[in-house]
């Protein structure tokens, strides 16, 4: 089928396109930046510079591909973490995650794209209640990252009014997708915060892919947690990264000394936060992750 993804030169963009490629799909991609033409080319795309924020490039560019189904994996979190600041860090992915979804609903409705899959996240920010353990039945946390968390509200709302799929993807790692998290282990500048007792969900890109074939393809509608099997808190997982990176233990600090310092946000997320179960997606999708636990992932990546 004809699938249109919109960030196709992302981080998770870039292990899907092949995929579907792989699967036959005729994928049309896009990117902010002509410079990454020759990248999504090479991955088996066609590739189209769209500005994810204005609708008459976006209804331009999905006009022309026709497609049957669009992805929207449109995002901008790049550089160095910022969890302190995160409504800055965040500021152009929360109006890609408003704005830019509003408007590729709009071109699907305008040219009769019949299917839509979004990009939702779903590593530590599960409702702060209950069990560490959350499923698509629970709420997300709507105090967890600020304005990050109304957006996030905002997309899956209109998704799945629209009668498309919303996949809560983990906190991801692969190719490119950890790289500045392990350079500040390194640097020993990222702690684990009290008692390190808050859990995340993780998935590896890869694995974050081969469900969003199986989301198009399916042509599935709601919400799906895409995560591993192994949702874990942060004294277990920090710790074995950085032994995974070849750098030293993590230091500890109190919350108290956290707060001033890393933001509310690092301090709930290590001492508070909820990881996902997967299993709905394994039942409904029939998705089986390749990497099961970040445990065999992160050896296998940094090793």
């Amino acid at each position: 089928m004809r699938v249109f993804v919109a960030g196709g030169a992302g981080v998770l963009g870039r292990r899907l396109v092949p995929q579907l490629v792989a699967r036959g799909h005729e994928v049309t991609a896009t990117t902010t930046s002509g410079a990454k033409r020759q990248l999504l080319e090479r991955l088996g795309a066609e590739a189209v510079v769209m500005d994810g924020l204005d609708a008459g490039s976006i209804g331009e560019a999905v006009a022309q591909a026709r497609p049957e189904v669009i992805v929207h994996q449109m995002t901008a979190i790049s550089g160095k973490p910022d969890i302190k600041h995160f409504d800055r860090w965040f500021a152009t992915t929360n109006r890609l995650r408003t704005e830019g979804t509003d408007h590729l609903l709009a071109a699907a409705q305008a040219t009769g794209v019949s299917h839509f899959v979004a990009q939702s996240y779903a590593s530590w920010n599960g409702i702060r209640e209950g069990g560490w353990i959350k499923t698509e039945q629970d709420p997300l946390d709507p105090t967890s990252t600020g304005k990050g968390a109304q957006a996030i509200r905002h997309l899956e709302e209109v998704v799945v009014k629209a009668g498309g799929a919303v996949l809560r993807y983990g906190a991801f790692y692969g190719p490119g997708a950890t790289d500045d998290q392990v350079e500040l282990i390194r640097k020993r500048q990222y702690p684990v915060i009290g008692n390190g007792a808050g859990y995340s969900s993780w998935v590896h890109l890869d694995d974050a892919a081969s469900a969003t074939v199986l989301a198009v393809e399916q042509r599935v509608k709601g919400v799906f947690n895409i995560v591993d099997d192994d949702p874990a808190s942060a004294r277990e997982w920090l710790p074995y990264l950085a032994e995974c990176a070849g750098a030293k233990p993590p230091m500890r600090i109190p919350a108290w000394l956290a707060r001033p310092l890393a933001g509310r946000t690092a301090v709930m997320m290590m001492t508070q936060g909820r990881g996902f179960s997967n299993a709905k997606a394994k039942r409904e999708l029939g998705w089986q992750p390749r990497y099961p636990s970040w445990r065999q992932g992160f050896k296998e990546e940094l090793s």
